[in-house]
């Protein structure tokens, strides 16, 4: 261990991860929504980050519930979950060249967000 500084438990360091991960995910789901509200086109190397990142980023969490205190994230997990379902419809639409619902690109996006801020509380409150 090193003087003076504090080493992060594995646990802690996936959280942190975790979060990390998402962070970047909402900045490319941004661009996805961005370009749905406008009725373009979205780029597919910007799908298919956002959902590598944000898939990810769920696993990670999932398996720091499973070797913490579950009861701590369980919240944001079960609503990550639920924006995950919403972005799988979208995804499908995407790939049959569909436009996605724009309704359901917003709520999508407001589940992700209000589950990230619900793990940042936990994480950092």
């Amino acid at each position: 261990m090193l003087v003076g500084y504090n080493i992060l438990s594995t646990g802690q360091t996936m959280l942190i991860i975790s979060i990390i991960l998402f962070a970047i995910a909402a900045v490319f789901g941004l661009m996805n929504l961005t370009a749905i509200l406008k009725s373009t086109s979205t780029n597919k190397g910007v799908v298919y980050t956002h959902g590598v990142f944000a898939a990810v980023g769920l696993v990670l969490l999932i398996v720091y519930a499973l070797g913490a205190d579950a009861k701590s994230v369980s919240t944001s997990i079960t609503l990550f979950v639920i924006a995950a379902l919403g972005g799988f419809l979208l995804f499908g639409r995407d790939l049959m060249k569909k436009a996605g619902p724009k309704w359901l690109a917003v709520v999508h996006g407001l589940i992700a967000v209000a589950s990230f801020i619900i793990l940042l509380t936990v994480a950092f409150g």
